[in-house]
């Protein structure tokens, strides 16, 4: 006979209540599970990206940006953390401040960026987990390769390369980046 235990259930005050040593988290199926520090290039990107598409959308009053610490509650039940991601205002009316804890349902745009800890599958798993939960757009970087790959829905839709731009469609309206911006060579010479 196997008995097979029952995930955790967890409450927004549990999970805000782990250790704050510096670690960041995700919910996946019941289990805690402690994110990989991704590094200097990383994070560098991230703040690159989440910079350019907050200082267009707050100039505009499009909606909110996020860094990697936000999480997101999936309609699995998994709490997601996307290293950048862009809320819709439509999403926020009626809101007079953001939540102290996590935000029902997925980014409209969540940008992850690939890291050395990472794989294939398991970026893919969380591209197709924040489709389900709303999102409308999902840009995979990799920094190795100098390229993105787009998503409109649970599967690739798109890649682009060095010398393409990065747009927000409708989800960040008008929004453009050019790629080589993110991969430019440092020179503080």
């Amino acid at each position: 006979m196997t008995i097979s235990a029952q995930p955790k259930i967890w409450t927004d005050e549990e999970f805000m209540a782990l250790p704050d040593n510096g670690d960041r988290y995700e919910l996946i199926n019941g289990q805690i599970k402690v994110l990989d520090s991704a590094g200097m290039e990383h994070s560098y990107i991230s703040a690159l990206v989440g910079c350019s598409i907050g200082r267009y959308s707050f100039n505009r009053k499009l909606g909110v940006v996020c860094d990697s610490s936000t999480a997101f509650k999936m309609s699995s039940g998994n709490q997601r953390s996307p290293d950048v991601s862009f809320v819709a205002k439509d999403r926020l009316k009626g809101l007079k401040q953001l939540p102290k804890g996590f935000f029902d349902g997925a980014p409209d745009l969540a940008v992850e960026v690939i890291s050395p800890s990472n794989t294939f599958e398991e970026i893919h798993q969380k591209s197709v987990e924040y489709f389900e939960s709303g999102s409308r757009l999902v840009w995979v970087i990799n920094p190795d390769e100098e390229s993105i790959v787009i998503y409109r829905g649970t599967t690739p839709d798109r890649l682009l390369k060095r010398t393409d731009f990065l747009e927000g469609e409708e989800v960040v309206d008008g929004f453009r980046l050019a790629i080589a911006e993110l991969f430019t060579e440092l020179d503080f010479d």
